[in-house]
């Protein structure tokens, strides 16, 4: 079973079989290399641009395997990823090169409804979240797609249909279990260990593998408001202003997103709406009424002559899921850009509109969130995730399926990324951000802003060899 890896460094190492059985005799889950396609990948990777497998696998099955797994990777100085959902849309849950710390069996969800707090194991997805918190009428602020993990969502930020009223999912975050670069295992709370925890809430894969998450939960459901109003694509401009009328004046209950997109022909959805391009008008109004919620929601069903329109109370957790039709793991191949804007003018909503009439693929997205409420309640310094001002922002998810269409896919979501610069203010989303001969550090710069010099210290004191590199990384700056 001799593996070759390469290192941090650039450079390979060879693996005897000595070596991989001492590992593996301290490991409780498999030890799985590259080339041993007869066990299945439990969590592929999301991303089908990145869907190699790794050179050599820890599929972990609690946080001892985790602890192995880093110090073997930090006294050999290798190249070490980490997954969780796998759902990283710059193939950051992939290493087919080096070694990959797969927490993708850790799925375990513990609900203390009393406290209203949800203990989470770093390979959780947000459809196990969401089934066990719905079981007594609680949910926390993840996304939109049950398949996406919930480690690299939180890290990240954490947008959904919750956010207006109760915030990001890493201003949800009250504790976190975590293995440091030295094998250490740390508990990170504001009281124990809170720099480590203010660096989580947005910073990122940068300090650790993050082997359990808590969070704050809150009432919302079993069942909410839902609008999801199909519109005519070639009426975005003015399907968009009335939209942008609505949202700015949205109560906190309400969190809502302009999507734009060729709907595929799904089983169960009218004829009318099969492989038909169309603007789509989605809120969630998460108070407790739901006939009161579909009144407040009522305006977004106005907004033109609706193609289709899929609005009603709904079980939260169906909102949940209802996307993930779109998402397929391991088949859609996919390089997004993201910008926030200060201001949603007309300009930028035309520009917009051509865009989306004018799409590489049918699975390519031009989406529009609204943002605010909770979001901006919260100071940019008092979490690593440093962008509380914007009231929207744009994404370019562009998706495709033909690996010949690569580069045309990449060039389009680039000029569409730039055209938007025009109206944007420069800082992005980094989980909504595709990687493809870009550094590592890419945008991290305009993501953190002010914040990025102390989330270098603290990777400077946490990781100063930058272990834990296979992300949107922050160069460890100690001082």
């Amino acid at each position: 079973m001799t593996v070759t890896l390469t290192r941090a460094d650039g450079s390979r190492e060879q693996l005897s079989d000595e070596v991989l059985d001492e590992l593996d005799a301290a490991l409780r889950g498999p030890l799985v290399p590259g080339g041993d396609t007869g066990v299945p990948e439990p969590c592929p990777e999301w991303n089908a641009m990145y869907g190699g497998r790794a050179g050599l696998t820890v599929r972990c099955t609690g946080t001892a395997d985790v602890v192995e797994a880093v110090r073997f990777a930090r006294t050999r100085g290798l190249l070490a990823g980490v997954r969780g959902g796998g759902h990283s849309v710059a193939g950051l849950s992939s290493n087919p090169d080096g070694l990959l710390i797969d927490l993708s069996a850790m799925r375990g969800v513990l609900v203390d409804p009393e406290r209203r707090l949800a203990r989470v194991q770093g390979g959780a997805l947000l459809g196990d979240v969401d089934r066990e918190t719905q079981a007594f009428g609680l949910a926390t602020p993840l996304g939109r797609v049950s398949e996406t993990g919930v480690a690299g969502l939180t890290l990240g930020g954490g947008y959904g249909h919750l956010n207006a009223k109760y915030g990001l999912s890493c201003d949800n975050l009250v504790e976190a279990q975590v293995v440091c670069a030295d094998g250490s295992v740390r508990t990170a709370s504001e009281t124990d260990d809170p720099d480590l925890l203010w660096a989580l809430r947005g910073g990122g894969g940068n300090f650790g593998v993050v082997t359990s998450f808590t969070f704050r939960l809150h009432p919302v459901g079993p069942v909410v408001a839902f609008a999801g109003v199909m519109y005519p694509l070639e009426d975005l401009g003015a399907i968009e202003r009335g939209w942008r009328e609505y949202a700015d004046a949205a109560p906190d209950e309400v969190t809502t997103v302009m999507v734009t997109m060729t709907f595929p022909a799904a089983p169960g959805m009218p004829e009318v709406v099969h492989d038909r391009p169309v603007a789509i008008a989605v809120a969630v109004h998460c108070g407790p009424d739901p006939a009161e919620g579909m009144r407040v929601l009522q305006p977004l069903r106005e907004l033109g002559t609706p193609v289709f329109d899929m609005s009603q109370p709904m079980p939260y957790t169906a909102i949940q899921s209802s996307l993930d039709p779109l998402f397929p793991r391991g088949v859609l191949r996919a390089y997004w850009k993201s910008q926030y804007l200060d201001e949603l003018t007309d300009d930028a909503i035309d520009a917009l509109a051509r865009r989306a009439l004018d799409r590489p693929a049918p699975n390519t997205l031009v989406n529009t969130f609204r943002l605010g409420g909770a979001v901006h309640a919260v100071d940019p310094e008092a979490t690593a995730f440093a962008e509380r001002t914007s009231p929207y922002m744009v994404s370019f998810d562009t998706t495709w399926t033909d690996p010949g269409q690569d580069e045309a896919a990449v060039a389009w979501c680039r000029s569409a990324f730039e055209e938007m610069t025009k109206y944007g203010n420069g800082r992005v989303f980094l989980n909504f951000t595709g990687l493809q001969d870009e550094p590592l550090q890419a945008g991290t710069d305009t993501a953190y802003g002010r914040n990025l010099r102390r989330l270098g210290r603290i990777k400077a004191a946490l990781d100063p060899d930058n272990v834990f590199q296979l992300n949107n990384n922050i160069v460890p700056t100690p001082g």
